[in-house]
C-alpha cells in the first residue's frame, strides 16, 4: 500500500543510510530529505537550495565590485571568498536579517552589501536559506499532500532558520521528532518521540599518538570483521575534527584493504584527478620547467588534450634540460623534430599549451577547459570557485571529494556530528583529549564577538555541541563503544585527557602484539618471529650481524668471490680517467658504480646554484670554446689578452643560450651571474698562463679512446685506447688542453680545476689518487705521439689567484710509475675479492653513502684491522702528504 511519508535527516551519512533503510524495508512513498530539500519541495517548481557552485562565483563577483567601508583592505585576499561564505552561512542558519541591524556597523554593512549582490545575480531557481524557507511557508497548506507525515530521524538540533517552517508544518500534518537525549526542543510544536537510551559496553584506550590511534582503530575493525561479531555497515569511527587522522586512515586502510568509507570526503589531492590538478597548479604558480610539464602530462585525462599529443612528443628532448621559458621549448622541440614520426605535429599541439602555461594563474580557467575533462575538470572548477587562480594551490589543499564508496557496506570514518545523526551498533571515538572533546570556541573570521554576539550568531557553543554529540553517540550505540585518546600529539607534546574520559583506561603500548593485526605489515611488525622467516628479513638480520662482527670481513662488508664475473667484466671495459680515479680512491665504490650499476638519484632538478662538478664542467667548456675560437687563427699562443677575453665572451653567450636546452641550470639572473663568474676564472687562468712559443698549436678537450672521432682534426687517432700493460686495463678520456710545438718534439698537458688551490706549501703529485688525470694523460701522449721527447703535465687551479703545479722529466716518470703500480694494486684487490670500504677523513659529499651503515665512523672503527689489511696495497697512496 502506498503511503507518502518524509524523513528529515542531517548530514550526508544519515541521508545515505536512511535511503538504504528505506530500500531494505521496501518503503514505497518514503522520501529522505534534508531541511533545505524539504523546503525546496514545498516551494515547488524548479526551486533548489543554493550551492557552492553558485555561491562562490557570486561572492567573488561581489568582492571584486568593491565599495566596502570595512573590509576593503582584505577583500582581495585569497581566502576571502571562503571566509565570507562561512560568515554568511552562520548568519543564514541563525535566521538573522542583515538589513535590520543597527546603522553604523561597517562590517555588517559590508556583509549586507555582499548578500544583496548575491541575491541580484542568483538564478531565479536558486534561493538562499531564508528565502527558501519563506517560499516554503507559502505552500504549507499543501504539506500533507506533498510530504505526508514528517519524521525528524536522528536530527540532533535544528537551525533557527528552519524552526518556523517546522512549527507551521505541525499545524497541517503530523511532524514527529525522534528526539535524541539532550536535544533542545522547547521551541518545537510537533510530536516528541524520545529515543530509548542504550547501555553499550564502554572501554577507554590510551595510545601513544594519533598514528597509533589509527592503528588500534583498524585492528579493532579487523577483529570485529574477522570474528563475525559485526558487519562493516555496523561499524563507525569518528572524531570531532577528522582532518588530523585523515592521512593515516588513507594510507593504512588502503594497505590493509579494509572497507573504510570517508563520509566527510577524502582530500582531493589523494585522488589521481587531484594530482592532475596539483600538477597544473604547480606550473601556474611556480613557472615552467620540463619536470613540471612531464608531471602534468603523465597525469592528464585522455580527453581533450592528451589524445591529440603524439606518443613520441618527448623524443630528442634532453631530460636534463630545465626548459623554463617558451623559447627554450620552441628550440628544443625544433631541434628534435627529425627524430619524431609526426614531424612538427608535436610543436603544433604542445607549443600553444606551453604558451598558455607561461601566462601563469591568469590562464587558469582556459587551461582547465583545454586540458581536463570529467571528474578532473569538475575538481579544477570547484577549486577555482573557492579561491582566485593565483591561490589555486591553497584551494586544492582544502578541497574534499567523495571517495565513491557507499556506507551500506563499508566501515564509516566521519565527524562526530555525522555519527550522532546516524548511530551505528559499534562505534569508536578518537581524540578524546582536552583540546578536542570538547573543542574550544573561536570567533567567526569576519563577525567576531565585538561586532555581533557569539550567542546571537551561534546560539549553542561548539563545546556544548561536542558534548551533546558525545552524549547522543553514547546513548544510541547499541553494543560496543570504544573511546580512544593519544598521550602525545603528532609533534611529541603531552596531551591531557578530556573531561569526558572515564577513570578506568587501558594503555595500548606501541610495540604490543595485537590479537588481530590490521594488515600483513602490521602482523609482521608485531610478531618478529614471523617476520624473521621471510627471506629478505633474514638477509637484513644477517647484514646487521655481519656489520657488528669486529674480527670478520664478510660479504656485507664488500668481500666477494675471487675473479667474480661482474668485476672482471667491469675491469675489461675501456676505463675513463674518472673511473680509474674512483678505482684508486674507493675500490668498493668502483664495484658499486661500475660492476653493479648503482646510481644516485638527483634530488635537485631546479638548483639555485651549480654543484662543484657542474661548475667545473662549465669552466672547462668555456676554456674549450676559447681555444677553439682562437685556433688555428691567430692561434692561442699568439692571441692577445683582448682576443682571449673576446673568445671567452663569445663562448659565454653560447653557453647562456645552450645549456638551458641541455641541462637544468639556476634561474636566469643567477645563471647569468654563474656564467660571468666562470668566465672571470677562465680569463684569469688563461690570461695568466705561462708564455708558450708562438709556433705552438693548442687543442682543447682532446679525445682518445673515443667511439667516434668526429670531424675535428685531432693530433692523433682519437679512437685509439691506451693499455696499462701491468694491469690488463685500457682507458680513454679527454685532455682539457694539449699544446704541441711545431717541431713536434715537445708537448704540454693542462688539467684545469675550477676550485681553490691547496695551501702553497703543499706539493701536488697524485693527490692521494685525486689528481690522477694529468699523469694518465701523459701516458696517453707518450703512446700516441712517440716522437714527443719532452712532456710537461700541469695542474692549474683557477679560483682566487691561479696556482700551477707541474710535473716533468724524472718527477713525471716517477709519478707515472707510481700511478701504474697503484692502479695494478687496486685491480688485484678487486680480482682477489677482498674488497672493503676505506676510511676517508677528507671525503666530500658521497652519493653512495646510503649503502654503508648510518653510523659509518663506528662501523669503520670496529672493522679497522680487517679493512686495513684488505686495502694495504693502497694505504701508502692514501696516507701520502700529497
Amino acid at each position: 500500500m502506498f503511503v507518502r511519508s518524509t524523513f528529515i535527516v542531517d548530514g550526508p551519512l544519515a541521508l545515505r543510510s536512511q535511503r538504504l533503510v528505506a530500500a531494505r524495508e521496501s518503503a514505497i512513498g518514503r522520501d529522505i530529505l534534508t531541511f533545505p530539500l524539504m523546503a525546496a519541495r514545498l516551494a515547488g517548481g524548479f526551486t533548489a537550495p543554493v550551492g557552492t557552485d553558485v555561491l562562490f562565483p557570486a561572492i567573488q563577483v561581489a568582492l571584486a565590485a568593491g565599495d566596502f567601508t570595512n573590509i576593503a583592505q582584505v577583500a582581495g585576499l585569497p581566502g576571502m571568498p571562503r571566509a565570507v561564505l562561512q560568515s554568511l552561512d552562520a548568519v543564514w542558519r541563525a535566521d538573522l536579517d542583515l538589513a535590520s541591524h543597527p546603522d553604523g556597523n561597517g562590517r555588517l554593512d559590508d556583509l549586507h552589501r555582499i548578500e544583496s549582490h548575491i541575491r541580484r545575480i542568483l538564478p531565479a531557481s536558486r534561493l538562499l536559506p531564508r528565502n527558501l524557507r519563506d517560499a516554503a511557508l507559502v505552500n504549507v497548506s499543501r504539506a500533507k499532500t506533498l510530504l505526508g507525515s514528517i519524521t525528524l530521524a536522528g536530527v540532533v538540533s535544528v537551525d533557527p532558520v528552519w524552526r518556523p517552517l517546522l512549527n507551521e508544518l505541525a499545524r497541517t500534518t503530523e511532524v514527529i521528532w525522534e528526539l535524541p537525549n539532550g536535544s533542545d526542543h522547547a521551541w518545537f510544536r510537533g510530536i516528541i518521540r524520545p529515543r530509548a537510551s542504550l547501555t553499550p559496553e564502554i572501554t577507554a584506550e590510551a595510545c601513544a599518538d594519533p598514528k597509533s590511534e589509527v592503528t588500534e582503530a583498524l585492528r579493532w575493525v579487523r577483529k570485529l570483521l574477522a570474528s563475525g561479531q559485526a558487519k562493516a555497515e555496523e561499524i563507525a569511527i569518528a572524531a570531532t575534527s577528522p582532518e588530523d587522522w585523515d592521512d593515516h586512515f588513507l594510507a593504512y586502510a588502503h594497505s590493509a584493504n579494509l572497507p573504510v568509507h570517508f563520509a566527510h570526503g577524502v582530500p582531493a589531492l589523494s585522488r589521481p584527478e587531484g594530482q592532475a590538478c596539483a600538477a597544473l597548479a604547480d606550473i601556474l604558480t611556480n613557472g615552467l620547467s620540463q619536470e613540471r610539464v612531464w608531471r602534468l602530462i603523465r597525469r592528464l585525462p585522455r580527453q581533450p588534450f592528451l589524445s591529440a599529443l603524439p606518443d613520441d612528443w618527448f623524443l630528442g628532448v634532453p631530460r636534463g634540460a630545465g626548459l623554463r621559458a617558451v623559447d627554450h621549448w620552441q628550440q628544443a622541440l625544433a631541434a628534435a623534430r627529425s627524430g619524431r614520426a609526426g614531424g612538427d605535429l608535436t610543436e603544433r599541439v604542445l607549443l600553444p599549451m606551453i604558451q598558455l602555461l607561461a601566462q601563469g594563474p591568469a590562464a587558469g580557467h582556459e587551461l582547465g577547459q583545454c586540458m581536463f575533462s570529467g571528474a578532473t575538470l569538475a575538481m579544477w572548477s570547484e577549486a577555482l570557485r573557492s579561491a582566485p587562480p593565483h591561490a589555486i594551490a591553497l584551494s586544492l589543499q582544502s578541497l574534499k571529494v567523495t571517495d565513491g564508496r557507499d556506507p551500506a557496506d563499508h566501515v564509516v570514518w566521519c565527524p562526530a556530528s555525522h555519527l550522532a545523526a546516524s548511530p551505528r551498533p559499534f562505534a569508536r571515538l578518537l581524540g578524546l583529549t582536552s583540546r578536542s572533546w570538547p573543542r574550544s570556541e573561536n570567533d567567526d573570521p569576519l563577525i567576531p564577538d565585538h561586532v555581533l554576539s557569539r550567542r546571537t550568531l551561534r546560539p549553542v557553543t561548539i563545546a556544548e555541541r561536542d558534548r551533546l554529540h558525545f552524549e547522543v553517540i553514547q546513548a544510541e550505540t547499541r553494543q560496543v563503544l570504544v573511546l580512544s585518546r593519544s598521550e602525545r600529539n603528532a609533534k611529541g607534546g603531552m596531551q591531557s585527557p578530556s573531561a569526558l574520559w572515564p577513570a578506568k583506561e587501558i594503555v595500548r603500548k606501541r610495540d604490543r602484539i595485537p590479537e588481530h593485526a590490521y594488515s600483513e605489515s602490521d602482523r609482521l611488525l608485531a610478531r618478529s618471529q614471523d617476520a624473521g622467516r621471510l627471506p629478505h628479513v633474514r638477509q637484513a638480520q644477517l647484514c646487521w650481524r655481519d656489520w657488528h662482527q669486529d674480527d670478520a670481513h664478510t660479504a656485507h662488508d664488500g668481500a666477494v668471490a675471487a675473479d667474480h664475473p661482474a668485476i672482471i667484466a667491469a675491469l675489461k671495459r675501456t676505463q675513463s680517467t674518472t673511473t680509474l680515479q674512483r678505482l684508486l680512491r674507493d675500490p668498493l665504490g668502483f664495484v658499486w658504480r661500475h660492476a653493479l650499476g648503482w646510481r644516485a638519484i638527483r634530488l635537485e632538478p631546479e638548483p639555485l646554484q651549480l654543484d662543484p662538478f657542474a661548475f667545473g664542467e662549465l669552466v672547462h667548456e668555456l676554456i674549450s670554446c676559447a681555444i677553439r675560437a682562437l685556433e688555428p687563427t691567430p692561434g692561442f699562443a699568439r692571441a692577445t689578452e683582448a682576443e682571449i677575453a673576446e673568445a671567452i665572451d663569445q663562448g659565454s653567450a653560447l653557453i647562456v643560450r645552450g645549456w638551458p636546452l641541455q641541462r637544468s641550470v639556476p634561474p636566469p639572473v643567477l645563471w647569468q651571474e654563474t656564467v660571468r663568474e666562470a668566465a672571470r676564472r677562465t680569463l684569469k687562468g688563461l690570461g695568466s698562463d705561462n708564455p708558450t712559443h708562438a709556433d705552438t698549436r693548442s687543442w682543447s678537450e682532446v679525445p682518445f679512446g673515443a667511439e667516434a672521432p668526429g670531424s675535428h682534426a685531432w693530433p692523433w687517432d682519437a679512437t685509439a685506447t691506451i693499455p696499462i700493460a701491468e694491469t690488463g686495463l685500457t682507458y680513454g678520456g679527454r685532455i682539457d688542453r694539449l699544446d704541441i710545438r711545431a717541431s713536434g718534439d715537445g708537448a704540454q698537458i693542462t688539467d684545469y680545476k675550477s676550485v681553490k688551490p691547496p695551501p702553497k706549501h703543499q706539493r701536488i703529485v697524485l693527490g692521494q689518487g685525486r689528481e690522477l688525470q694529468r699523469v694518465l694523460y701523459a701516458v696517453a701522449v707518450r703512446a700516441l705521439l712517440p716522437e714527443v721527447r719532452t712532456i710537461v703535465a700541469r695542474l692549474i687551479y683557477l679560483a682566487d689567484d691561479p696556482a700551477t703545479f707541474e710535473l716533468r722529466d724524472e718527477e713525471l716518470d716517477r709519478a707515472i710509475g707510481d700511478a701504474v703500480a697503484y692502479v695494478a694494486a687496486a685491480a688485484d684487490i678487486l680480482r682477489g675479492g677482498r674488497i672493503a670500504p676505506r676510511w676517508e677523513t677528507d671525503t666530500q659529499y658521497d652519493d653512495m653513502r646510503i649503502a654503508l651503515p648510518a653510523d659509518r665512523e663506528s662501523y669503520l672503527r670496529r672493522k679497522t684491522a680487517r679493512f686495513r689489511t684488505a686495502n694495504q696495497a693502497l694505504s701508502k697512496l692514501w696516507s701520502a702528504p700529497s
